[in-house]
Formats: structure tokens, C-alpha cells, sequence
């Protein structure tokens, strides 16, 4: 399995203390992605201006803190991270097989407290669908709280709710062209998995990332409510998350260039109004 990060979070990718797996590769091309490192499956080299050092490229690539990814593009030994080790450049991801993974997260049990457990995000977790489906299923068998946040276009994501205690769906639009213009793909396979989730999924999380330009529009808000009210249920929840530019640094590592502009800064009267209409309707919102 390609992880490119993991560690501990409390009560923001499932309930209680978690140990949170980002997984490498992501079949959707977001541009205001928190995790850029994350969508590429081949991975990504990483440049930390704070740690680059000019002598791991003998090409002459890195000039002070700038790399020039034209050369990198054409380079096919990667000395700085096959014959150097650093923090300045290294690869996006490691690799842990399904045993290890496994091992690690039962090792690491006693740390679940307040009802948590472990997270798969990514990136996009379902893009590494046997090995995490592998994985889910042997820590349900030791009884470990399992979550899986996910964006919810795999055609096979109803294979995995069986092991899945906590399901964290995300809805970016409804309209389907606007989401393939934003995303790369239709919103039609997320729409009926989260459909298939309300029906047959105990606990299922919807969350709308809410960013301005893109999904903000009172038209995209009346289509949100049209499709909250048909899912809705004592099973399923939602949650408005407002834009922001964590990841702003890491596009410029990644060597690619965040388009997003202040533009994307949702009003808080707007999130208000947006989380008081999901309430209003009869659904159930709730903030993980």
C-alpha cells in the first residue's frame, strides 16, 4: 500500500482518537486539494525549500531553493531521492504491505479511546480498492472501529460497507458537467453510491466542501437540499466544511501551481444560511 501520510487526529475523520492512513492516488483533480502530494498513484517528488540542498542533483535542477521540473521531468535515475535521503527532496509516499499496516494499527489499539479507531483517506482510498478492502476486512475481524473518508465515485464502494463502521462521503456538486469541469469526472457515480449508502450504510457522514465560484451559488445550494432531503434518514448526517488554503505551500512543493484566488473564500453568512437550511429540512447536521 502507498501512504504518504499517517498519524493521530481526535474527532475529525471519525469519532474519538484515530489513527488517520492517507492514501496515495486520487481519481479526482480538485484544484483546491489540501493534499496535492496525494493525487498522483506513481507519487510525487516533494521539494522543502527549507531543507534543499543544490548538491543531490547532479543535473543542475535545483538553483538556491528552486527546482526546475522540466529537467526533473526528463530525469529517469531520481539521485536525489535513490542516492540521498533528506528532507529537502523525498518521494510522496512510502510503502507498508497489508500485514504491516494491519500489525501497526492493532499495535497501536490501546490509543482508541472516546469510541475511535482507524481512518483511510487519501488522496482517494478506494483508487487502492483491493488492498484496502484486504485490510478493512481483517481489522473488523479484531474489532477495531474502522472509518473510511472517501469521495465516493468507485463503482465497487458497496463492497466495502460491511467493514466500514463509519462512512465520510463527500458531495462536491450535484449538477454532473460543473462536477466533471471542477473534479475531471461526473457527479452521477458519487450521487448513487451515496444513495446506496443511505439505504444500506448504518452511519454515513455527508460532507460539502464549500467553496466560493465553484459550489457556493443559490442554485447549487437549492440542488444540495433536493438531494439531502431524498437521503435523508436517522442514519445519515451532513456537515458544510468552509474553504481554505492549508495546502497552498504543498502545490508549490508538488512543482504545480494553486489556481484557487481569494474568490474562494466562502462568507460565514453564507455557510450559516447553507447549514441552518440543511436543519431546516429535517436532516440531521452534525460536525465530525
Amino acid at each position: 500500500m502507498k501512504i504518504f501520510q499517517k498519524g493521530f487526529n481526535y474527532s475529525q475523520d471519525g469519532d474519538g482518537n484515530r489513527l488517520v492512513y492517507h492514501l496515495q492516488g486520487c481519481n479526482m483533480r480538485c484544484p483546491w486539494c489540501a493534499n496535492p502530494e496525494g493525487m498522483p498513484i506513481e507519487g510525487v517528488i516533494v521539494a522543502d525549500e527549507d531543507w534543499i540542498l543544490e548538491s543531490i542533483c547532479p543535473h543542475h535542477a535545483i538553483t538556491g531553493s528552486n527546482v526546475n521540473r522540466t529537467i526533473c521531468e526528463s530525469c529517469e535515475k531520481m539521485e536525489c531521492i535513490t542516492e540521498h535521503s533528506t528532507k529537502g527532496m523525498y518521494l510522496s509516499y512510502e510503502e507498508l504491505t497489508v500485514d504491516e499496516v494491519v500489525d501497526e494499527v492493532l499495535a497501536n489499539e490501546m490509543m482508541f479511546y472516546d469510541g475511535g479507531g482507524v481512518t483511510f483517506t487519501g488522496g482517494e482510498v478506494t483508487v487502492q480498492f483491493e488492498e484496502i478492502r484486504e485490510v478493512l476486512k481483517r481489522l473488523k475481524a479484531h474489532g477495531i472501529h474502522t472509518a473510511i473518508e472517501t469521495n465516493g465515485a468507485h463503482g465497487r464502494l458497496a463492497e466495502l460497507f460491511p467493514y466500514i463502521d463509519q462512512l465520510i462521503m463527500d458531495c462536491k456538486l450535484c449538477d454532473s458537467k460543473k462536477h466533471e469541469a471542477m473534479t475531471g469526472i461526473p457527479s452521477e457515480p458519487v450521487m448513487k453510491n451515496i444513495r446506496e449508502a443511505a439505504k444500506k450504510h448504518p452511519r454515513l457522514h455527508v460532507r460539502v466542501p464549500l467553496v466560493g465560484g465553484v459550489n457556493d451559488s443559490e442554485e447549487d445550494r437549492e440542488a444540495f437540499l433536493r438531494f439531502f432531503d431524498e437521503i435523508k434518514g436517522e442514519n445519515v448526517t451532513f456537515e458544510v466544511l468552509a474553504y481554505h488554503e492549508f495546502g497552498k505551500k504543498k502545490w508549490a512543493q508538488c512543482g504545480r501551481e494553486y489556481q484557487m484566488t481569494e474568490k474562494a473564500y466562502v462568507d460565514d453568512t453564507v455557510l450559516k444560511c447553507f447549514r441552518k437550511a440543511i436543519a431546516d429540512i429535517g436532516a440531521c447536521y452534525r460536525r465530525t
